[in-house]
Order: structure tokens, then C-alpha cells, then sequence
């Protein structure tokens, strides 16, 4: 058997299947596409269900791939075993309704046998225990004895989720040995033990489950088979578990190199070592794929496996900031298979670093409170710690629910989960609020499905704004499927061919016209449906539209030209971002219409005015330089030379197209753009704010809307200097000098108020009492805030030396009360806050202090007298 390496194994899969007329297509995203049934991309399969069902047809009939996955189900788990880990790869060859299971079990058996080498006596098969198909195929036509096939019964061998595509599946095992064995007399394929190992699972989809839980056969029979990379690893390595892979084993022996531990002498340090090991994987991945940390949906899976593995650094003894240069190891050792670790290493570095600084604050007083708590449930015998505390340490102190739970498993305690869930329970309606209904497809299905699968459009929009003769495809009416539509309908187009932009990539379709002999539709909007079609959408304005009919499509250039001066500049404008914040600057998200562009870039602070304005000033250099921009299609290896930008999620084919500005701006783009940057006219910030927890937006105009822009700020000046009774030019000197103005009548506002209220004072005075040997004024003082009665009461302070003063007024219709003590007054009992709490409630009111000065407010004002009866009558008590 050969030793071979991932990076081999990965390659001499695809390679293998490519050999049998296969697609090698790159993997998904980690963050799935139009499909709200899964927080993030967990099989081979998932990122191609529209394959699968029908529903959109994919680039051929044979598909292979190596897709990155991720699944947290049992987090827990990880590091206390060897078996488990986060992120893994997924190797997979598919079929659309193209071969069966004749062609894939013998080319399995080829590639085990023939490509890997691996022994044939080590292998052992099973099969559905209703599949005699597959069981006959595996013994007649590939010559597996009868004694090496094992008939599993449905929790085993049977592929289904929900209702929908489902199927038989055979699994491929491979016989470890006896030393991996459980020694048991009846140990075989499908004991619990570790001697044999699954690794290769191929589901023959050929049914379709109902919901009254029957099964009826597909018209289209698929194949989808998945080997896990790294377990395929293990066997052609000779090693015990993932962690002991070339590819695995790297990153764990640079944890061990920056802990200064070794690995495999002491089980508590094994489990830290393989926690940061898988989670480094995930979180490289991850973030490479756009996802950020927050504390909801994917974001909280990245923050909960990111701040996890710092914790188990600390644990380790590593006390600094690791993982953004552990993630180079990631990237080192997976960059050539998934280039966008390579290109966006530095901002990984970036997310990274910040998170676990972040975190690194926090978690040093979140673990003196966990601390805390667990003496004091300690001293008391407890030994769950209570939903509300859990909250808090989450909340406050950015404590995943998971890692408060292991640190309180170490000291033989747990957590009420369910009162955590609770607490947790409107943020967690938030993010399923935000995800959406969810189905098979992950989405609901529209009208849109009924459709044609086969039909299509060529999109001809780049070079031509109008079309002459292209045939209407299909139509829907009023949200039905169509074969005509009259005046006032509101349609659907679709056609063979159109040079309307349909809406992708944070770019709005193009607007315009539909006509044909018969009538004429307004087009609205331009979006793209399920299979990628392209759906005119507007209204009948004149006459009837018929199916089949020839049309006449006509974009709106005005409006074209608009978007493409938008779209251009938020190019300039990612890549001046850069140079002016930092090369961990990436687009997080955009919109750009006719009117403005919205740009989301990744950056962990505020953009100061100063950066704004260094921004702003480049873009409008980059516009006024005239600069030629260049797009063209070459294939990706190409584009990469070039430094072609690529965008996060977005899945690349051989073929790309790249907008270059004249080498400034070089990005991967399928939108509309200008020929010349000055086309622009001039580019205008209007605001920049925080949208996302390091993610940032700038809204900004071009062109008409930058001019617009100006010209309503020069009438508003015009205005404002018709107000002031000024010009433009002195404005600011006018300013400056009616602000001037304005501090001295303050001061001298002020100085009246302090001279009424020394009279309002005196006044008030006349009503003094002792008891017990301190002055008591309670009085209500006419026409006075919360302000003025504190000035007054100090005034009465200072005049009698020892005293508890109670004040209240009546200002605009809100009412204030105030309580005062001098220091010898409150050693003498007197508490100011006791005295104004008791009587702000006679007047419907509230509020509170300290014992020498307390303030509250109130609703009745009938109710004054009352109040500062009430409060003589405290204070009797307290003297």
C-alpha cells in the first residue's frame, strides 16, 4: 500500500474521476447559497441539491469535488477524543440522472485498489438488506466474496432526509487490524470498535420519499458518494487517528512547538493540543469564506470555536496571542488546494488577532467571576449554577454557553441550560427570524419552479443595450405560469436572449422596455430565478403579450449609465480603503443602484474623519486621472497572476471575468462598469457608520447624485446665511461671534439665577424649624427646575450650617423634588435618599440617592404638599 499524503490523496481522487469524464469543480463556500436548512455547508452534497432535485441544471452530468465541511453537532466532544473534530474535507463524484450503480461500485473498487493500493483482503462492503442490486454488482461483476458483504438495515445503510430524494447506500470498509480491535469473539464490520473502519459511503438515489411515508421511484437516479479525506488519511498513512495526518499533524506540532509540550504523554494536555488543532482548521476556513464573529447564527460557531481554542492556550500555558500566526500553518499547508486561504491570509490574520485580544480582555474577569461562583455554590453544596449567572458570564463576559459548561465539568458541576435558554430565547428567535423558513431546498418554493428546468438566456448586455427579435420563453402572469397577459398585468418575461443585467453581486437589474406587434411591458426590475433564469419583471402597458411572441428588449441607458457609475467607483473605492485602513479591508457586502452605492468592508474601529477625507480625495484623484478600464474573461489561474481581487462566498469557474482599472483596481466582476474612470464625474461620501460587528458601510454618490448633492448643500447654505443675515464668505466669523454672544448671556442667565435664588432663598428661610437640634426646611418653590432647586439648596446649606432641606417645584409642567443633609446631619440619622423616595411616591412619583443628597420626580402636582409633609414627617423619624 502506498504512503501517500492528503494533498496526493485529494488530488488523485479528482484526477481519477476527471479519468471517467468527470467535472472537477471547486469547492462551495462554507456559507451555503439560497438555503436556509443549514447554518453552514456539512456534506459534499449540500452545496448541489438543486442538481439533485431538478431544479436547476448543473454544468454536466458528472460532477466531482473536494468540499470543505463543517459540522459542530458534537463540540463537546472534541479533543476528549481523537475520533472527533469540526472541519473536515469531503471527497465526492455525483451523478445527474447519468450513471448508476453498475459504473460507480466497480470504479470504486478500481480507485481503492488500483490508485490507492490498499490490500483487497483488508477490504469488506455493506449493503441496503433490501439492495440485492448492489450486493449482486459488488460479487459478480467486482468479485467480492459473499462473507465480505454485510446487508445493514435502515438506520445503517439508508439515506434520507425528511421527505424528498432518498436511497440505498453501500459503505466501504477497511480492516485496521486486530491491535485496533475490541477482542470480542463476534467483532466485525459494524462493531463499535475501531478495527473497521468506514470511509467510502455511496447513496444511490433512486426514490423519492412522500409524505405519507411511501416511496416512489425518481425519473432521475443519481449517485452521490462521500470519502472523508483526512479518515482516507489515516489508512493510507498507517496513523491512529486525524490528528496524526501530514496535513493535521503539522498545525498539532506547532501547537506543541509554541506550548513547549509533547504530545501523547499526558492526556489533559492531549485534549487542549487537539481542540486547538481542529478548531484553527474551522476557523481559518472560515473567516476566509467572510464569515465574522458575532453572537448569533455562523458568527457565534466562529466565536464559540475561536474563543474555545484560546482558552485551551491558556490551558496550555501559552499566555499571548497565538492563533493568527497558527492560522499561517493552516494556510501553508491547504493554500495550493483552496487559493482563497492564500489570499486572504492577511485579513484572517486580522480577524483573528482582533477576536482573541478581544477575547483575552474579557475572559480574565469573566474567569475570576466563574471563579467566584463556583466557591460560593461550593460553600453552599450547589451544584448547578443557575441560568441567570450563565447568562451574564455570556452576555458580559463573551462566554459561549459551551466553555462555561467545561469549566464547570472540571470541578464536578453543571449549569441549568434550560433557564440559559431561555434567556437566550429572543436572540434566538432573531436569528431563526433572520434565516428564514425552512425546507429540503432550504428555501420555499415560487412559481418559478414550475418552469422549464431546460430553459435558459443568453445575456448579451455588456456590448448590447437593445435586442431585436427574441423569443418570450415563458411567461408568468400575476404570479401564475401563463401563456398570455394583458394591460396592467403584472408579469414575468422571459426570453432566449436580453440585454437587461439581471440583478447579482450587490448590482440592481436594469430597467427599460419588453416590445412586441401586440404590446409593450415597462420593465421594473431584472432578477435572476431558481436555475439562474432571467425574469423580466414589470407590467403590461399597452396591448397583450403572448408566449412564443418576438420581442424587442431595450435597457434604459440613462439608467445604465448611472449604475455603471456607481459600480466603477465602488471599485476605486474598496481599494483606496486599503491603502488607507489596511490590507484586511474586504467587501462584506454592497448595493449599487442608479441613485448611490452602499459599500460593506470589513475593518474593527471607526473611520475617522481624517480617513474619510484621505479616502474620498483618492477616488476622485483615481476619477480625474481618466483612467482606461479593461474588462475581459481569461481563466482563473490568469486572473490570479493579475492580483484579480476575488469576493467572499462566491463560487469561481475556469472562467472568470476581471475588471481592471488600469492596474489600480484589478477585481473578479460580472457587473456593468464605465470605459473611462472619469466618466464618474466626481464621487461623494454621505456616510460611514458601523452595520455588524466589525463590519463597517459607506453610503456615497457619483455623477448626477454627487452633483444633486451639492447643489442642495449650496441652497441650504444659502438659507442659512439668509437666516444669519450673512454671505457664504463670513459665515463661519458670523458664527464664531453669535456663539461669542451666546456664552456671555449664559453667564450672565446664570448669575440672575443664583441672585433670585439667594432671594427665593431668603424667603424659604423664614420657614425653618429644628428638631432635634438640626434645621428642617421643607418648601415648594415656585417656577423651578431640578437645577435651580439644588442651587437653593446649597444656598440654604451654607446659610444655616446644619439642616436638612427638602425642595420641591414645578417648571413646564414637570416636577422636581430635591433632599439635602449636611454631614452632621446624616451621623445624626438622616438619609436624603430614604426621605425623597417616601415622598416622591405621595405625588406618583420615584427616585432615590445617597443620604447627604437625593432627587426625584413626580406626576401629580396637587399632591406637593402632601409630599413635603410626608417628608417632615421621615425625617421626625430618622432625627
Amino acid at each position: 500500500m502506498k504512503q501517500m499524503g492528503v494533498n496526493e490523496i485529494r488530488e488523485a481522487f479528482l484526477s481519477f474521476f476527471e479519468s471517467k469524464a468527470h467535472l472537477r469543480m471547486a469547492s462551495a463556500s462554507l456559507i451555503p447559497h439560497n438555503d436556509n436548512s443549514l447554518l453552514l455547508i456539512n456534506s459534499g452534497m449540500a452545496p448541489l441539491k438543486p442538481y439533485f432535485t431538478g431544479q436547476e441544471v448543473p454544468p454536466s452530468k458528472r460532477v466531482t469535488t473536494c468540499q470543505k465541511c463543517i459540522r459542530t453537532g458534537d463540540i463537546e466532544n472534541v479533543g476528549k477524543t481523537a475520533r472527533h473534530g469540526t472541519f473536515f474535507e469531503m471527497l465526492g463524484d455525483f451523478s445527474f440522472g447519468d450513471y448508476f450503480k453498475s459504473e460507480i461500485i466497480p470504479w470504486s473498487w478500481e480507485f481503492v485498489t488500483e490508485v490507492m493500493g490498499i490490500p483487497e483482503d483488508r477490504l469488506y462492503v455493506t449493503v441496503y438488506k433490501d439492495d440485492d442490486e448492489a450486493a449482486k454488482i459488488w460479487h459478480e461483476v467486482v468479485g467480492l466474496p459473499k462473507e465480505k458483504i454485510f446487508y445493514m438495515g435502515k438506520a445503517d445503510n439508508f439515506w434520507e432526509h425528511g421527505t424528498g430524494p432518498c436511497g440505498p447506500c453501500s459503505e466501504i470498509y477497511y480492516d485496521r487490524g486486530e491491535e485496533y480491535g475490541c477482542g470480542e469473539p463476534g467483532c466485525t464490520v459494524g462493531c463499535e470498535c475501531d478495527r473497521y473502519m468506514e470511509f467510502w459511503n455511496l447513496v444511490f438515489t433512486q426514490f423519492n420519499a412522500e409524505p405519507d411515508g411511501t416511496y416512489t421511484d425518481l425519473v432521475q437516479k443519481n449517485i452521490d458518494t462521500g470519502m472523508g479525506l483526512e479518515r482516507m488519511g489515516t489508512i493510507m498513512q498507517n496513523v491512529d487517528s486525524i490528528f496524526d495526518v501530514d496535513t493535521v499533524k503539522a498545525i498539532r506540532d506547532e501547537v506543541c512547538r509554541v506550548a513547549g509540550v509533547e504530545y501523547k504523554k499526558e492526556q489533559k494536555i492531549d485534549i487542549s493540543v487537539r481542540v486547538i488543532t481542529d478548531h484553527i482548521r474551522s476557523v481559518t476556513f472560515m473567516t476566509a469564506d467572510g464569515v465574522l464573529p458575532s453572537n448569533e447564527g455562523r458568527g457565534y460557531v466562529l466565536r464559540r470555536l475561536l474563543r474555545r481554542a484560546a482558552r485551551h492556550g491558556k490551558l496550555l500555558g501559552i499566555n499571548k496571542e497565538f492563533l493568527a500566526d497558527l492560522c499561517e500553518v493552516v494556510i501553508e499547508q491547504s493554500g495550493k488546494a483552496y487559493p482563497e486561504l492564500v489570499e486572504k491570509k492577511e485579513y484572517i490574520r486580522k480577524v483573528l488577532s482582533v477576536e482573541e485580544n478581544s477575547f483575552n480582555k474579557t475572559i480574565d474577569k469573566g474567569m475570576e467571576i466563574l471563579k467566584s461562583d463556583i466557591e460560593e455554590m461550593k460553600a453552599k453544596g450547589e451544584k448547578v449554577l443557575n441560568g441567570e449567572k450563565t447568562f451574564r458570564l455570556y452576555d458580559t463576559y463573551g462566554f459561549p454557553i459551551d466553555l462555561t459548561k467545561e469549566i464547570l465539568e472540571e470541578e464536578g458541576l453543571s449549569l441549568d441550560e434550560a433557564a440559559f435558554q431561555e434567556e437566550m430565547k429572543i436572540q434566538k428567535e432573531r436569528a431563526r427570524s433572520a434565516r428564514g423558513k425552512s425546507t429540503y431546498m432550504g428555501a420555499d418554493e415560487t412559481v418559478y419552479h414550475q418552469l422549464d428546468t431546460t430553459l435558459t438566456t443568453e445575456f448579451v448586455g455588456y456590448t448590447e443595450n437593445v435586442v431585436e427579435g427574441a423569443v418570450i420563453t415563458a411567461l408568468v402572469a400575476d404570479n401564475a405560469v401563463a401563456e398570455t397577459a394583458s394591460v396592467d398585468s403584472e408579469v414575468a418575461i422571459f426570453l432566449d436572449k436580453t440585454p437587461f443585467y439581471a440583478e447579482m453581486g450587490g448590482q440592481v437589474g436594469d430597467i427599460g422596455t419588453i416590445k412586441t406587434d401586440m404590446g409593450t411591458v415597462e420593465i421594473t426590475d431584472c432578477i435572476k430565478v431558481v436555475g439562474g433564469k432571467f425574469a423580466h419583471i414589470g407590467t403590461v402597458v399597452d396591448g397583450e403579450i403572448r408566449l412564443g411572441d418576438k420581442a424587442t428588449a431595450s435597457i434604459d441607458m440613462k439608467n445604465r449609465l448611472a449604475i455603471s457609475r456607481n459600480h466603477s467607483a465602488t471599485h476605486l473605492l474598496q481599494k483606496a480603503l486599503r491603502e488607507v485602513l489596511g490590507s484586511h479591508v474586504e467587501q462584506a457586502g454592497s448595493y449599487v443602484s442608479a441613485d448611490r452605492l452602499r459599500f460593506d468592508f470589513t475593518h474593527f474601529q471607526g473611520v475617522t474623519a481624517e480617513e474619510l477625507k484621505k479616502v474620498e480625495d483618492i477616488v476622485n484623484e483615481k476619477i480625474l486621472e481618466g483612467m482606461e478600464i479593461d474588462v475581459r474573461e481569461m481563466s482563473i489561474d490568469e486572473a490570479r497572476k493579475l492580483g484579480a481581487m476575488a469576493l467572499f462566498g462566491e463560487k469561481y469557474g475556469e472562467v472568470v471575468r476581471v475588471v481592471n482599472m488600469s492596474g489600480y483596481s484589478v477585481e473578479f466582476c460580472g457587473g456593468v462598469h464605465l470605459k473611462n474612470t472619469a466618466q464618474a464625474g466626481s464621487f461623494k461620501i454621505v456616510s460611514e457608520g458601523g452595520v455588524a460587528v466589525g463590519v463597517r458601510r459607506i453610503e456615497a454618490l457619483t455623477g448626477e447624485g454627487a452633483l444633486k448633492f451639492y447643489q442642495a448643500q449650496g441652497e441650504e447654505l444659502k438659507k442659512v446665511c439668509a437666516i444669519a443675515k450673512t454671505t457664504p464668505d463670513n459665515m463661519i466669523k458670523h458664527l464664531e461671534n453669535l456663539m461669542k454672544e451666546q456664552k456671555e448671556l449664559a453667564k450672565e442667565i446664570e448669575a440672575l439665577k443664583a441672585k433670585m435664588a439667594g432671594s427665593a432663598a431668603e424667603d424659604v428661610l423664614k420657614n425653618a424649624e429644628v428638631i432635634n437640634g438640626i434645621n428642617v426646611i421643607c418648601a415648594q418653590v415656585e417656577d423651578a427646575d431640578g437645577n435651580a432647586l439644588k442651587t437653593m439648596g446649597d444656598e440654604l446649606k451654607n446659610k444655616l450650617g446644619s439642616a436638612v432641606v427638602v425642595l420641591a417645584g414645578v417648571k413646564e409642567g414637570k416636577i422636581s423634588l430635591v433632599a439635602m443633609a449636611t454631614d452632621d446631619a446624616v451621623k445624626a440619622g438622616a438619609h436624603s435618599g430614604n426621605i425623597i423616595k417616601s415622598a416622591a411616591a405621595v405625588c406618583g412619583g420615584g427616585g432615590g440617592g445617597k443620604p447627604n443628597m437625593a432627587q426625584a420626580g413626580g406626576k401629580d402636582a396637587s399632591k406637593i404638599g402632601e409630599a413635603l409633609e410626608k417628608a417632615k414627617e421621615i425625617i421626625k423619624e430618622q432625627l
